[in-house]
């Protein structure tokens, strides 16, 4: 880290996560010297990550100086704002404030993941100033697809910030408050500096609809159908499955929770004072003993995750839970970008199955958790912020939420990348450093980069193989048996066969040829390794891993 671009009394802005993209949001504060950090999420990977389950922000940046971070304000309990927590808490060792939801979902990680660690959580009220270091910091109630989730101002060094988190402006949120306007119009009449906001839902025109138009959804959908019906959604959507809920009484259906991650978050919901009308729920054991028509799963795996309860039902390996043809099984959430593929899969096993899919394009059965382009101009007109910073998006959505800004009256939109260092003052936002960034996964238990050398390597065998040759020589440099050639994953059948034969032909060809650097074994591992490379990249184009073993033998004592 370089900080000869500002000043310790500048207030700056520094995402470490979140910015240029959707998930593994992670965003840190600065004033006098003094670091905040809100939010720590993951994100998930794509096809070039193999054996890649979650993605983390690389936090370098803030390890060097955690003795000077004050604490972790989470906004709200999602996994792109909270999930990173269990992996990465060790390296910060802060104190943690959120809402008491927020914080029992964040309790239950670190019992899981962390049993020893001794985690300093702290519940934060809503419309009071509370101290954090050199910020003074404030909760506003807001309303998303999570209970719980707050708006959150923070002032310093005569500046007022506002970090929207995500919301949506709901009259009939289901579970939880509406929306505190009030509060919002208070805030903005005293006058706010910088506005930072959910980019999410820039791109959609008019107002995103309301957790009760998605139950009156589902109740009409569910009443429509025979068999017995599944419905998959987000875990934390507690609201959505209280809906379902309703929905099973209302359809006179027994409700069933299928997936640990359900289990988990509505315990945390009922301990929270949620989900207060909870009824008997069907238990595993019983399920094939209630009638197909009286019946109303409850299922995770709505992004077609390969462990989840809905994926292990529709490839017929759930050890309890099966649907068969006259069934149905309706997604009441929306594809996160990048798990088209896998949804996609698990639709397919169904439909085989005879199984009827439904999606939100098919029936009004989901309603984003995110404000849509209305909702977002009226978010500025509340706040009227001198400056906008987007977050929580693609390039694509923080440029379409910078124009909005621009047309809402703000004098300056500034986007932001991962890793800018951003000053802000009552005129303006101008970047002056930039931090490291990148990600990280768990591997083994050990927090490491995606781009390191394991992970590097694991990618270029899945797309290019693996090769590797055995060359025993004499103390004199001669060869003694004929190179052996290994391939995996490079070619099928005698293109394999073909590659193996020649490469060992060509290894003899060129240690003979080597004339004294025959005797050094580091030399006769480059020799070798360009033979297997250059004969894979002329038959196949192919960069396979390569790995070659030399082994040093007394010729009359092998004889």
């Amino acid at each position: 880290m370089n900080n000869q671009y500002w000043n310790d009394s500048d207030v700056l802005f520094v995402p470490l996560g979140g910015s240029g993209e959707i998930g593994m949001n992670a965003n840190l504060f600065h004033h006098n010297g003094r670091w905040i950090m809100v939010d720590l999420g993951i994100s998930f990977p794509d096809e070039t990550m193999p054996g890649v389950d979650v993605v983390l922000p690389d936090l370098r940046f803030i390890e060097k100086q955690r003795d000077k971070l004050d604490g972790l304000v989470v906004t709200h309990g999602h996994e792109d704002h909270l999930g990173a927590i269990p992996y990465l808490w060790e390296k910060l060792q802060c104190p943690i404030y959120g809402t008491p939801f927020t914080l029992a979902l964040v309790r239950g990680k670190i019992k899981e993941h962390l049993p020893d660690a001794k985690v300093k959580l702290i519940s934060l009220p809503f419309n009071e100033q509370v101290k954090i270091g050199n910020f003074e910091v404030e909760f506003v109630s807001l309303t998303h697809s999570i209970p719980d989730p707050a708006g959150l101002v923070l002032r310093a060094g005569g500046m007022t910030i506002f970090h929207t988190g995500d919301w949506k402006f709901d009259e009939n949120p289901v579970i939880g408050p509406v929306s505190d306007i009030s509060t919002l119009q208070s805030l903005g009449d005293a006058g706010v500096d910088v506005m930072i906001g959910d980019s999410t839902n820039a791109m959609v025109e008019g107002r995103t609809g309301s957790e009760d138009d998605a139950r009156r959804g589902l109740i009409e959908a569910i009443s429509a159908e025979q068999g017995r019906v599944a419905v998959t959604c987000f875990a934390s959507n507690v609201a959505r499955v209280d809906s379902l809920i309703h929905a099973a009484r209302e359809t006179g259906r027994s409700p069933m929770l299928i997936g640990r991650a359900l289990h988990r978050i509505t315990d945390a919901a009922r301990s929270c004072g949620y989900l207060k009308h909870w009824p008997d729920m069907v238990g595993e054991d019983d399920y094939n003993l209630i009638p197909r028509e009286n019946i109303l799963l409850i299922c995770t795996g709505s992004q077609g995750e390969p462990r989840s309860a809905l994926s292990r039902i529709a490839s017929g390996t759930h050890h309890k839970v099966s649907l068969d043809k006259g069934d149905t099984v309706m997604f009441s959430s929306r594809e996160i970008p990048g798990n088209e593929v896998a949804i996609g899969k698990v639709q397919d096993n169904l439909i085989r199955r005879g199984v009827r899919v439904i999606t939100d394009r098919d029936a009004p059965i989901h309603v984003s958790g995110h404000p849509c382009r209305e909702e977002m101009a009226e978010m500025y007109q509340l706040i009227r912020p001198r400056l906008a910073i987007p977050v929580h998006g693609t390039i694509r959505h923080l440029r379409a939420h910078a124009a909005l800004a621009r047309d809402c009256q703000v004098s300056q939109a500034l986007i932001p990348e991962n890793g800018a260092i951003i000053r802000l003052n009552k005129n303006e936002a101008e970047t002056v450093g930039s931090a490291d960034t990148g990600l990280m996964t768990v591997e083994a238990g050990e927090v490491i980069a995606i781009d390191s050398d394991t992970m590097r390597d694991r990618r270029r065998m899945l797309w290019n193989g693996n090769v590797s040759a055995s060359v025993v020589l004499s103390l004199s440099g001669e060869l003694c048996v004929a190179p052996i050639v290994q391939e995996s994953g490079l070619a099928e059948g005698h293109r394999a066969d073909d590659y193996m034969a020649e490469a060992s032909l060509r290894i003899e060809d060129a240690v003979d040829a080597m004339n004294d650097d025959v005797f050094n074994d580091d030399r006769v591992t480059e020799v070798v390794g360009q033979c297997l490379r250059g004969l894979a990249k002329s038959m196949f184009g192919r960069r396979p891993i390569v790995q070659v073993h030399i082994v040093r033998v007394d010729a009359l004592a092998a004889s």
